[in-house]
């Protein structure tokens, strides 16, 4: 029991500063990152909704809670991440504005959005251009579609009708279509989009080609050629005819630049395993795309890409990586501190076992003088009562079993000078 005691007193400052370590660490730790994230998803139905609701599936498994924000598409979607409304947002590619640099940053581009442009099929129109006087809907004011479908008129030239430039999107847009309301549809949108398969599906429209993509896409640094290859839709019915050549922008996952960064690293994580798998459009592998963005590519999602996840995420969850990531750096400071203590502690127990026993060296040298210098019978005799005391107290001592050669080395001692102050002749004449 007494050992242990020893070993406490030891140790006991250095467990206390070691909690007092810890307790400073969590203190100072960067902050945990949001529980619960606003995602600015785009129109219920659409291919932005749809891609919202896996990731909003995958981050909640993962402890993090995603508020799902109906907007009216990627207008809107910069303009609710600029107010600081949402956190972050499926943004088309080719809209953000140098103001929207500044705060914003993107964690790379996820899909292809192709500008698909359905024609009635009993229609003479052959191309885009032909649609100047057609009424043509592009989309409601914030949308993306609309956007780019106004940039690609100015690009083709010549004067469009105000009929050219109608509102309807979506399922009401490809409806309309179907019932003969409206010439052509344009959708910027992921071919998983409902309304697209829908229109592709149907034998009473058309797709318009776009022959001259290429050219576009090098005109357009938002926009790449795609094509969607003959059959790829529907073997069986062998949709599209041909191969169909397209632009298209690229959608990206834009965040606010003050976004926990550990979330810009989960999010990307989320993303590859979204959109890794290739599409009808793209191979396996093609997107995530860190370089396919017009926004400045997050600090961490550029890690990411050059170096994969990190060692901790690859073996822990995210919460309890994140956790670790955090407190790593706080305790390798504490750790330096607390070695050298550990250290030294050691050969501190051991000196303090020892001055136990080797105290009462000083109480025996005085008592083994003494006892030289004795020059009665008496005087001898209160010294050996003496000795015997200190051999009870001797007794009474508990150290460690490591240490029982020193203690029993004191008690040797003990009775030599015991027997060296009875044994003395009854002159003092030894103590000269």
């Amino acid at each position: 029991m007494t050992a242990a005691k020893d070993f406490l007193k030891i140790y006991w400052p250095l467990a206390v500063l070691a909690l007092g370590g810890l307790i400073f660490t969590f203190m100072m730790m960067k902050p945990a990152p949001p529980s619960t994230i606003r995602f600015a998803a785009g129109s219920p139905g659409g291919a932005y909704y749809t891609f919202a609701e896996r990731y909003k599936r995958i981050l909640e498994e993962e402890g993090v809670e995603v508020e799902l924000i109906a907007t009216a598409g990627s207008i809107e979607n910069l303009r609710l991440l600029n107010v600081e409304d949402v956190d972050l947002a499926l943004v088309q590619g080719g809209l953000a504005t140098e103001s929207d640099a500044k705060v914003l940053r993107s964690l790379g581009g996820m899909f292809y959005e192709p500008l698909w442009v359905f024609v009635r099929a009993d229609g003479e129109v052959r191309a885009f251009e032909d649609l100047r006087d057609k009424r043509l809907s592009i989309g409601g004011e914030g949308s993306g579609t609309r956007m780019l479908v106004m940039q690609m008129q100015q690009e083709f030239g010549g004067v469009w009708a105000a009929s050219a430039r109608l509102d309807a999107s979506g399922e009401a847009a490809a409806s309309a279509l179907l019932a003969g309301t409206l010439d052509a549809v344009a959708f910027s949108a992921a071919i998983d989009a409902p309304y697209v398969q829908r229109l592709l599906r149907s034998p009473d429209v058309r797709l318009v080609p776009f022959e001259r993509a290429p050219a576009l896409a090098r005109r357009t640094q938002a926009l790449a050629d795609v094509t969607l290859l003959r059959g790829v839709v529907d073997i069986g019915r062998n949709l599209p005819v041909t191969d169909t050549p397209l632009v298209a922008s690229v959608a990206q996952l834009g965040v606010r630049e003050d976004l926990h960064p550990a979330l810009h690293t989960l999010l990307v994580d989320t993303a590859f395993a979204i959109h890794s798998d290739g599409s009808l459009l793209n191979d396996p592998g093609a997107f995530p795309d860190g370089g396919a963005t017009d926004l400045p590519i997050s600090r961490q999602a550029a890690r990411y890409y050059r170096n994969g996840p990190s060692a901790l995420r690859r073996y822990f969850s995210f919460g309890f990586a994140n956790f670790l990531d955090r407190a790593w750096i706080l305790a390798i400071p504490l750790l330096t501190l607390l070695f050298p203590l550990v250290r030294v502690a050691p050969p501190i127990y051991r000196w303090r076992v020892r001055r136990k026993i080797y105290i009462w060296y000083e109480d025996l040298r005085d008592l083994e003088t003494r006892g030289r210098r004795a020059t009665s019978d008496e005087e001898r005799e209160r010294l050996a009562d003496e000795l015997r005391r200190l051999q009870a107290e001797i007794g009474e001592l508990e150290v460690p079993l490591s240490y029982t050669d020193d203690l029993y080395r004191l008690r040797s001692h003990v009775e030599f000078v015991k027997q060296l102050v009875t044994q003395q002749p009854p002159t003092g004449a030894l103590g000269v």
